[in-house]
């Protein structure tokens, strides 16, 4: 197949852009010449097309569907009819042996809790998305920077048992094992070809809002695996060297736990308001407004003062609102009245 000029410019500008002046630069090192750089003017390019910043991960908000609603919606989407080339073999360049024991802890977590119940081609292609996304600009140049990604933002994690309870429960020895076997092979350069250079999937049972806007690259299993459209998702994207040095995990693992606890009980709070509504915004955050619907009834509500709701005493009345008494007010109690004979000279009010 020939590309043109025009369709690698669309599809991968900066990569374009890098592999031209390189091209210029090496033929005039060839012929023995000085020359320059060229300049973005030079090519007729503006910099704000060569700056532009790779696209922002979405949250995973699914539509509100059933899951058999979800199954038959799934099923209507289309495998793109783009080419699904191999991934490139992971490499490690750098990395310590504290690194990568702690890259394949947290593969391995993501490998188990995300796929645990899957076969092994299922497993792989979870630990193949990780890896493709320590290669992306899109996302953190480690393992465990990919997998806890937004693990502490209310519903921003990238995957999903980071911040929904799942690392609480204790996995099993066998299934541990397992997981770990997969994501030790992803780490060595085995590349589970299906996958792709897909960065996103799901669970076939719900809908992301995102899913119509990525491409579908495979189904593998209970999951549906996507791309980026256009040049993002390609190849010439995944260009980014891994950093050589891992964040730790089980501290990343402990802030991901706690901060899954405690998102329950502000959740609750929040939701036990009337009216309110929580909805996600970019970054991962919680944005808390009131339906109009509800503010409307409230401000029209009828308002009644609490002595008028309450049949109160006139005494009530006036203590409640500091006014002056009635003229008609009565007093309280009862008069005094006098012992019967024999019964003692003291008087008693009732």
């Amino acid at each position: 197949m020939t590309l043109s000029p025009a369709r690698l410019w669309r599809d991968v500008p900066r990569e374009t852009l890098v592999l031209g002046a390189i091209a210029v630069t090496a033929s005039a090192a060839l012929a023995g010449t000085a020359i320059s750089t060229p300049s973005l003017s030079d090519l007729g390019i503006s910099a704000a097309t060569i700056a532009e910043a790779p696209p922002t991960p979405p949250p995973l908000l699914v539509r509100p569907l059933a899951p058999e609603a979800a199954l038959s919606i799934n099923r209507t989407i289309p495998l793109a009819a783009t080419p699904n080339p191999v991934a490139r073999p992971f490499a490690w360049r750098g990395a310590d042996l504290a690194a990568r024991a702690r890259a394949l802890d947290c593969l391995t977590s993501a490998v188990y809790y995300e796929a645990g119940s899957e076969p092994a081609d299922g497993q792989r292609a979870v630990a193949q998305v990780v890896l493709n996304r320590v290669r992306h600009p899109a996302f953190p140049g480690s393992v465990c920077g990919v997998v806890y990604q937004g693990s502490t933002r209310a519903t921003g994690c990238q995957f999903t048992f980071t911040c929904d309870g799942s690392l609480a429960r204790r996995p099993s020895t066998d299934g541990w094992v397992r997981a770990r076997t997969i994501a030790a092979a992803a780490l060595a350069g085995a590349v589970y070809a299906p996958a792709g250079y897909a960065t996103h999937y799901h669970a076939d049972y719900v809908v992301p809002y995102w899913a119509s806007s990525l491409a579908k690259n495979a189904v593998v299993g209970a999951h549906i695996f996507y791309r980026w459209a256009g040049g993002w998702g390609q190849p010439a994207a995944f260009i980014k060297g891994y950093a050589g040095h891992e964040p730790n995990s089980q501290a990343l693992r402990a802030a991901a736990m706690a901060a899954a606890a405690s998102r329950p009980l502000i959740t609750q709070a929040i939701a036990a308001i009337p009216g309110a509504e929580i909805k996600l915004v970019p970054g991962g955050r919680l944005s808390v407004r009131f339906k109009v619907a509800a503010r409307k009834a409230a401000d029209e509500a009828p308002h009644y003062a609490y002595v008028d709701k309450f049949k109160a005493s006139d005494n009530l009345r006036w203590s409640l609102s500091g006014g002056a008494p009635e003229a008609s007010q009565a007093p309280l109690g009862r008069a005094s009245t006098a012992v019967a004979a024999g019964g003692g000279s003291g008087a008693s009010l009732r």
